[in-house]
């Protein structure tokens, strides 16, 4: 069962989630082509959680602002603090992926200044979260999804509410804001699986307005 549709739905149980399939398949070779780039510069990084754990998704960023976590807590800088060099700005093709598929979703003026960059190998996984760090809850998050399958968790405003389990695959992008912006989600661990173009990974692109 398709919990969203299949072009650009907004599902009555969740206003303010719209499910873009296979929205980024036209731009696949650009997207990839600078995600190489992007990682270069930044290369991935198992962050520490404030409790002093490694994090099982591998981490980079792109954007005047990067979020990161340590011992000191959950936050944006400016600065990469693996190389201490501003984090590389985030590609024109990102950038007009993030803005066409926020603007199909209703969001007309989403100028993303944060795009967090995670790489999820079999059994990585993300926790059930807010993305609470940002400054602006008006604005949307628009969320990429590449390589192999993996199943979104939404929730609700609480971290005990019932969660829907929707299945990604490479191409498509969530956009969640509004009354939906400060919902719950996560990922189930990854399953073991292959991908034509990025072998077992998932690499999730995730923009925001964080400034």
């Amino acid at each position: 069962m398709d919990l969203f549709g299949n072009t650009t739905p907004i599902d009555t149980a969740l206003a303010g989630v719209s499910l873009l399939k296979g929205f980024a398949l036209k731009d696949e070779a650009a997207l990839l082509a600078d995600l190489a780039s992007v990682i270069t510069q930044a290369p991935f990084r198992h962050m520490i959680t404030p409790n002093g754990f490694a994090m099982s998704v591998a981490m980079s960023n792109c954007g005047a602002l990067g979020w990161v976590t340590d011992r000191q807590g959950y936050r944006y800088a400016n600065l990469d603090p693996l190389t201490q060099k501003p984090w590389p700005s985030i590609p024109a093709s990102f950038l007009a992926l993030s803005q066409a598929a926020a603007l199909v979703a209703g969001y007309a003026d989403f100028t993303p200044d944060a795009c967090l960059v995670n790489r999820y190998q079999t059994g990585a996984r993300m926790g059930l979260h807010q993305d609470k760090n940002e400054r602006d809850f008006t604005q949307p998050i628009v969320s990429v999804s590449l390589g192999v399958p993996a199943t979104f968790q939404f929730g609700g405003l609480k971290r005990t509410d019932k969660a829907l389990n929707v299945p990604l695959y490479h191409g498509d992008v969530v956009v969640w804001g509004g009354e939906a912006r400060l919902r719950y989600h996560g990922i189930l661990p990854l399953k073991a699986s292959t991908h034509p173009a990025l072998g077992d990974v998932r690499i999730n692109l995730t923009f925001r307005k964080a400034g």
